[in-house]
């Protein structure tokens, strides 16, 4: 049978009447679908209502998508945003502390760009609310062109950690990437190892060496850019999904063979 991939969803409003929806892009969907070689499971943004024990028992890997939406500031201390800032209140009632059980349980977790930047959070982190506003710093935000090759077109270079994950996977240094994101990770979450830092000192992608138990962690793995958008053409795109493919398969074995023993 296949494995059970979990994404997350955001809440957002569709339709003529502005009706709430669970979404997540089907990008994250044929990435599961095409290289994952799981069944995607969408993971709605229900607030309260999840039940984290029924996920963590049913799911072999989860997908923690990107969103224009902001982590609200509240969970980690910052600042109240301006009032049009948007936030997803719902979905952080969920991802939090889904993240939290899936690194103690050693389920193997992709962070996608906000999944990231939940991961940074839900450890203990902090978070910069404008990146691009800050000296020093690029605008790492979505271009506002009609055009999707521009909008996810390759936006800067990543200087991946030498003898890291990110530079095992992509066999260099030198990693050009997408930029769609305002926030990016200030304090770096204790149990967090840094994997990859943009050209203006912004981190990139991270790989999580402790559970907040203090354990050795399972496979979880952030990244800030979107591999999603283009794995079908770039090979480090692909390869970011068959390496959690590869954990997840890995993950699945271990359960079975602790329910025979």
């Amino acid at each position: 049978m296949k494995p059970l991939i979990g994404i997350s969803c955001c809440m957002k409003t569709f339709g003529i009447y502005g009706m709430p929806n669970h979404a997540a892009s089907d990008t994250y969907v044929r990435a599961v679908d095409q290289v994952v070689g799981g069944v995607p499971v969408l993971i709605p943004a229900n607030g309260e209502a999840v039940d984290i024990a029924t996920l963590l028992a049913r799911l072999d890997g989860v997908i923690f998508t990107g969103s224009r939406s902001n982590v609200a500031p509240a969970h980690y201390g910052g600042p109240t945003p301006p009032e049009d800032t948007p936030e997803d209140r719902q979905r952080d009632a969920v991802t939090l502390p889904l993240l939290r059980a899936a690194i103690a349980a050693g389920l193997p977790v992709l962070a996608i760009c906000r999944g990231l930047q939940e991961l940074n959070v839900a450890l203990g982190g902090t978070l910069h609310q404008r990146l691009q506003d800050l000296p020093g710093r690029i605008d790492h935000s979505t271009p506002l062109q009609p055009s999707a090759r521009v909008r996810t077109g390759k936006a800067h270079l990543v200087r991946a950690t030498e003898g890291g994950w990110l530079h095992r996977l992509a066999g260099t240094t030198e990693i050009a990437v997408n930029s769609l994101h305002n926030q990016g990770i200030d304090r770096l979450a204790p149990g967090l190892a840094v994997e990859g830092v943009a050209v203006d000192g912004t981190i990139e992608a991270v790989r999580v060496i402790t559970t907040p138990g203090g354990r050795p962690a399972g496979y979880a793995i952030g990244v800030q850019w979107h591999p999603e958008y283009d794995f079908a053409s770039n090979p480090l795109s692909a390869r970011i999904f068959a390496d959690f493919a590869r954990a997840v398969a890995g993950h699945a074995r271990q359960s079975l063979a602790a329910a025979a023993e």
